[in-house]
């Protein structure tokens, strides 16, 4: 019934229905259809507001600690500017209305937040907090959760002011780095990258739930929830592949193999594949132009390798998104100082030079309610 409407409940009606199936924790928007959470996030639901930010490519530049803004349509650069220490991702606030940019400030404790505006595409000013290597944000809107890799902690805060709210310490999780939630918004799941773990994580009342030990592996990087909202699909640098894990019960249950340095997972814009970036490497410093780095595409209906996307000359994707209206995959690449820009019909690749490291870049403006972080997962 996922596509068609009932004439006793009109178009409307069948969606009030689907909603009612899943009970969101409080203030979560609702779940449309219980069959595939990107329902909202399709080229059709740009937001009117959000459809006024002039499109842009915003790319972190781990070691020359600056961003620089793409036009996608030229593929040029038309900004740049300094943000603080070791920037890491740039992140879409769950109102639409922020980008922050994520400067963890490795080896020290002068951590911080930049705030981007998207209608001028200019930052504003930085913004104090400990080791926020990534951030997300509860489905609900009430918190932005700072991702404090290096103290095995995650701090949740106010989603405006980033004043702290709590902390809940994750002593098992080695490198605490990227997350995503369940269908109803009452539990995320964390990955730990040192230690082959993953932690999952009661986002209503603040609490480990518990840590799941992967079968191999060993060094998992980007998690993406299912279409279903219950199943969850974990990259691992080391596996080479992309572990399936059923939430609810947080038990594994399949592998998929993909490619080698399997590392960033990206959902198409009609909910039907996900991209997964493999970075050609094992290593946290890999060489440039590996002949193994590529993208890889997976069904979710089959949960299968689909079609495989090399880089003419080599290359070493890692983290972006998808642009709004599906055609073009936008991914760092990490060893080699440039972005990838993949056309999702062919796989072709046209390449953008930028700073030193590129790391989580964001493509916007996107289509969607709300984001819960990352690179601009959204609702």
């Amino acid at each position: 019934m996922s596509g068609l409407c009932v004439a006793a409940l009109g178009c409307a009606g069948l969606s009030g229905a689907r909603a009612q199936q899943v009970q969101t924790i409080p203030g979560m928007p609702p779940v449309v259809d219980p069959q595939n959470i990107y329902t909202e996030t399709t080229p059709s639901h740009i937001a009117p507001e959000v459809a006024q930010d002039p499109a842009r490519i915003y790319v972190p530049n781990l070691r020359s600690n600056n961003v620089y803004v793409i036009d996608p349509q030229t593929y040029k650069v038309v900004n740049r500017f300094p943000v603080g220490k070791s920037p890491q991702h740039v992140v879409p606030s769950w109102d639409l209305r922020t980008l922050w940019v994520t400067n963890n400030a490795e080896g020290t404790t002068n951590g911080s937040l930049t705030p981007i505006d998207p209608r001028t595409t200019l930052p504003g000013p930085e913004v104090a907090v400990d080791d926020p290597y990534n951030m997300y944000f509860t489905p609900d809107g009430k918190s932005a959760i700072t991702v404090a890799e290096a103290r095995k902690r995650l701090d949740f805060r106010d989603p405006h002011t980033m004043q702290l709210q709590t902390s809940v310490e994750v002593p098992q999780c080695k490198g605490v780095n990227h997350a995503d939630f369940s269908i109803d918004g009452r539990y995320a799941i964390f990955t730990c990258e040192f230690g082959g773990y993953l932690a999952k994580v009661d986002t209503v009342n603040h609490a480990v739930l518990g840590y799941l030990k992967l079968s191999s592996g060993g060094m998992p990087q980007d998690i993406l929830t299912a279409p279903n909202g219950h199943t969850f699909y974990v990259a691992d640098m080391h596996a080479d592949g992309v572990f399936i894990i059923d939430g609810d019960s947080f038990r594994e249950t399949g592998f998929i193999p993909t490619g080698v340095g399997t590392h960033g997972l990206y959902p198409s814009r009609d909910g039907t594949m996900m991209y997964v970036a493999n970075r050609g490497s094992h290593k946290i410093h890999g060489t440039p132009h590996s002949k193994a780095g590529g993208v890889s595409v997976i069904s979710f209906a089959t949960e299968k390798v689909v079609s495989q996307w090399p880089i003419p000359g080599g290359g070493s994707p890692d983290m972006g998104n998808v642009s709004a209206d599906g055609k073009t995959l936008w991914l760092s690449g990490r060893f080699d100082d440039v972005v990838y820009a993949f056309d999702t019909t062919s796989g072709a690749v046209r390449k953008v030079a930028v700073g030193l490291e590129p790391h989580g870049l964001t493509v916007w403006p996107q289509p969607g309610r709300y984001s819960i972080g990352h690179t601009g997962i959204l609702r």
